[in-house]
């Protein structure tokens, strides 16, 4: 290629005829340069005709990517400024127009106000770190329960054959009608609060945990069988690195129930946590208290959701590669 370039930068009818005949090698190298510049730039304008996507394709990927990523986040905290306007517009108009009784329907201004308050007393860090305890508690004992109950039962036929039943009875049993239960077992203290969100959820992700393990590819244990490998190695490298990418999965779903039943935990018997607040608030028509508690578990359930998101992101670089990319819009 560097052959041809030069062989047409000396056939340049142009090029004047005292500079062939010095044979300087600045001239000759200045020429060969403009030369190059020229084809370079022909070669990407009949690219840009044939293909107009050109450029598209040249930028790597990953910059493409993490620039829609950039922008996904942009919009989904606009969505949220968004939200608290429109509810800050509505009820503005609510008090103006008298639609209902605007004690019914505090303003996120109100509620900010009454956070302070809560703040300023020193109750507020007090309530949520204390449901952020049960909480973190419950999901880790619940978490770690499926793990081992569904590994017996996805790995031991007899495991299955006993304990399967069971849990197929107890299952559908809405998860609050055990609060009673676990209250007459555990008390009014911390044991009911944590056992309760423990069981939410232990139910969901226990079957996310068999479903994960019974789809591994039977090729890949097949595989890691010729190469020579262990059960024990089998079971760590093969069958749990498959299944960790559904039990995460798990883990984002049930975490929602967690949260469900760590509000119903603290409305019974307790005297701290944000689903104290609610309670309390209710007892005394103290709307602006509901609304405060509700959003702070809603904030603190999105950040968690967040974590698991981010961490399952690191974990599990590979998973999903340009994965409904034919769907988006």
């Amino acid at each position: 290629m560097t052959a041809m370039k030069i062989d047409e930068v000396t056939a340049l009818p142009d090029m004047p005829a005292e500079e062939n005949a010095s044979g300087t090698a600045s001239a000759f190298a200045k020429k060969a340069k403009n030369m190059e510049l020229m084809c370079f730039d022909g070669l990407v304008l009949s690219q840009y005709e044939a293909e107009p996507d050109f450029e598209e394709k040249v930028i790597p990927r990953k910059y493409r990517d993490a620039r829609r990523a950039k922008a996904d986040r942009f919009y989904k905290i606009l969505s949220l400024f968004f939200f608290f306007c429109i509810w800050e517009l509505v009820a503005y108009l609510n008090t103006q127009s008298g639609w209902f009784n605007p004690v019914f329907m505090p303003s996120p201004v109100t509620v900010i106000e009454t956070g302070y308050d809560y703040l300023l007393d020193g109750t507020l860090l007090l309530h949520i770190g204390i449901s952020f305890y049960r909480m973190i508690v419950g999901f880790v004992i619940g978490v770690a329960a499926a793990l081992v109950v569904g590994i017996m039962i996805a790995m031991s036929r007899d495991a299955d054959n006993i304990l399967s039943p069971v849990l197929n009875m107890v299952g559908p049993i809405p998860v609050f009608a055990f609060l009673p239960i676990f209250m007459i077992w555990f008390g009014i203290g911390e044991g009911s609060k944590i056992a309760l969100i423990a069981y939410a959820t232990f139910i969901p992700m226990l079957i996310y945990i068999e479903n994960g393990i019974r789809d591994t590819d039977p090729l890949l244990i097949r595989s890691a069988k010729s190469l020579g490998a262990t059960d024990h190695q089998i079971f760590t490298k093969v069958i749990l690195n498959s299944a960790l990418p559904t039990i995460f999965d798990g883990m984002k779903i049930s975490l929602a129930l967690t949260f469900s039943a760590l509000v119903v935990a603290e409305m019974m018997g307790a005297d701290k946590g944000l689903g104290y607040i609610i309670v309390n608030a209710k007892n005394w028509f103290k709307m602006a208290d509901m609304f405060l508690a509700a959003t702070l578990i809603g904030l603190e359930y999105s950040l968690f959701y967040a974590f698991l998101s981010l961490l399952e992101k690191k974990l599990f670089r590979w998973k999903n590669i340009n994965s409904g990319k034919a769907v988006e819009k």
